[in-house]
């Protein structure tokens, strides 16, 4: 018999994947570099040999080494993750593909436990070959079907998918199908039966309860968008529920048409739930108690915030090591203290989110998903609905109501840096350590920052020399002009060759001074340049040139 045609092979690579939850491109790539045994059916196979109560007449076609290879990639990542494997170290989520490190591991070949009777021995071979292989099927997967390489993109519109399915499933036996399927990719099930038999429905019943089946089935749906966490395998359930549900050829075209949609196209004017999600945030420290719902409410809010692929990769980014967890799982003393330890960063992260909210959709969507798990609701849709009666009662409460907006919150400031550039400064912070004047004066607020680094020296010059200005007057200096642009210069009428333009140049008041004044209490020791103006009998002007200057306006 002759070898199969590359599509015809794809096609067996594309049910085994399905069916064993991994990447399809890996079974690909091991039959272009295995090449071997030869099989009865003319093909070559995929390095696949007979192991445990698996007979060599089972793994003796193209089709049974695809089926076998499926299932021992399968076990070897089983066996990784009891050995403390995490979802990051298996799965490279800003790629959409398995790491570098697994594909080396699978290299390395794999006899799978004497338990195991489902996978067989995987015989090595080079890792660098099966690596460039297998990026090769993916750049064919992609660039053919042009589909999206990081799948984490997709979890808003497949959770507004997943939340629809209770409002329209109407228990044809293709919705049961995709339902089913979802649930077995999600609890990494073989089979339908298992998944069946997971939802506490006995699979071997003649006929099947199938309304007790479809409550279950709608029940684990329904929950699904609270458990979501990003992880491969519940991404994969859902892609695959899309794909049947649609009655689509291929998880790639189900990919595709996610990729297209908007999840929030229906929804009008989600600006209004910002003041509620911005009090729900901000009210958080005072609620939080340390129950692991809440815990995972605040790690689920903030993998979507940055976009992170899992939990496992959120502990990592806060600093804690998830093979903690796995080491010490036996040590409540430890966990406690782990717990402890992710909560005040989890804290920390969101007592600064209600200064830094953009309000733009990823960060919205991101408050949504910590309010529907804190608040147990079932989606979000609901969670809408109470931060809507969330705001209908900041309407009608008394600022001393518990209801009410709370007042806002300065956000921490950053630590101060060694040195000002032009892409560090802050606005709240002095310009010089221990003085008075701050970047928020000098730059108007944050509408004039300096361009370059010349600017930022001009204005930290004139903050030197002015504190001691200041200091020898006694009185605080408010200052109504210090940086301007030549363009804003010259819009107010400042003269072309002003010091203002440098940056190095301020004019201000103080209460209950006029500027001769200022003027004369200045006049003897300023080195620089000094002025006052006959219109403005109030204010005084101030700049750092190298040489002394007087003058009246």
């Amino acid at each position: 018999m002759a070898q199969r045609l590359p599509d015809q092979r794809n096609d067996y690579y594309l049910i085994e994947a399905a069916r064993a939850g991994i990447h399809k491109p890996i079974l690909a790539a091991l039959y272009a570099t295995q090449r071997k045994p030869p099989l009865e059916d003319g093909e070559t196979g995929l390095g696949i040999a007979p192991a445990n109560r698996i007979p060599p007449d089972q793994v003796n076609t193209f089709p049974e080494q695809v089926q076998y290879a499926a299932n021992t990639v399968r076990s070897l990542t089983s066996q990784l993750t009891a050995t403390g494997w995490q979802g990051k170290d298996l799965w490279d989520a800003a790629q959409g593909r398995y790491t570098d490190r697994f594909v080396q591991t699978i290299a390395e070949g794999y006899s799978p436990p004497s338990n195991d009777a489902a996978a067989a021995r995987l015989e090595p071979i080079a890792a660098d070959e099966l690596l460039q292989a297998y990026l090769a099927d993916i750049d064919t997967d992609f660039s053919a079907a042009q589909l999206p390489k990081n799948l984490a993109a997709l979890d808003n519109v497949l959770l507004a998918f997943v939340e629809r399915i209770p409002a329209n499933y109407s228990r044809l036996s293709f919705q049961r199908q995709a339902l089913l399927e979802m649930v077995r990719l999600w609890r990494k099930l073989d089979t339908q039966a298992a998944a069946i038999a997971a939802l506490g429905i006995d699979p071997a019943q003649e006929p099947i309860n199938e309304t007790a089946l479809d409550q279950a089935l709608v029940n684990f749906v329904s929950q699904a968008d609270r458990y979501f966490s990003g992880y491969p395998n519940q991404r994969e359930a859902l892609i695959r529920l899309v794909q049947i549900w649609r009655e689509l050829d291929s998880r790639e075209e189900a990919i595709q048409t996610l990729s297209a949609e908007d999840p929030f196209a229906n929804e009008t004017n989600p600006e209004i739930l910002d003041p509620a999600l911005v009090a729900f945030v901000q009210r958080l420290p005072e609620n939080y108690r340390g129950h692991g719902d809440q815990r995972f409410a605040l790690t689920e809010g903030y993998r979507m915030w940055h976009g992170l692929d899992s939990r496992t990769t959120v502990l990592r980014q806060l600093g804690i090591d998830p093979q903690i967890l796995v080491n010490q799982a036996g040590d409540s003393a430890a966990i406690a203290q782990v717990a402890n330890q992710l909560d005040r960063a989890l804290l920390d992260f969101w007592m600064t989110v209600p200064a830094t909210y953009a309000g733009e959709t990823d960060q919205r969507e991101a408050l949504i998903r910590l309010v529907t798990i804190w608040r147990r609701m079932e989606g979000r849709i609901p969670a809408i609905q109470s931060l809507l009666n969330d705001l209908r009662q900041m309407e009608r409460a008394h600022r001393s109501a518990l209801e009410a907006m709370p007042a806002p919150t300065p956000a921490i400031p950053p630590s101060r840096p060694n040195r000002w550039t032009p892409n560090n400064l802050q606005l709240s912070a002095s310009i010089i350590a221990g003085g008075n004047f701050t970047w928020a004066e000098a730059t108007r607020g944050g509408t004039r920052l300096p361009p370059d680094q010349a600017t930022v020296n001009a204005i930290i010059r004139i903050a030197t020399l002015a504190q001691a200005a200041r200091d020898r007057i006694g009185r605080p200096f408010f200052i109504t002009s210090w940086y301007r642009p030549a363009e804003v210069n010259a819009r107010v009428g400042g003269a072309s060759m002003s010091r203002h333009i440098v940056g190095d140049a301020i004019d201000f008041y103080c209460d209950g001074l006029t500027g001769r004044q200022l003027y004369w209490a200045l006049d003897p020791w300023w080195t620089g340049g000094l002025g006052r103006y006959t219109q403005f009998p109030y204010l005084c002007h101030l700049d750092a040139r190298d040489y002394r200057s007087r003058w009246v306006h």
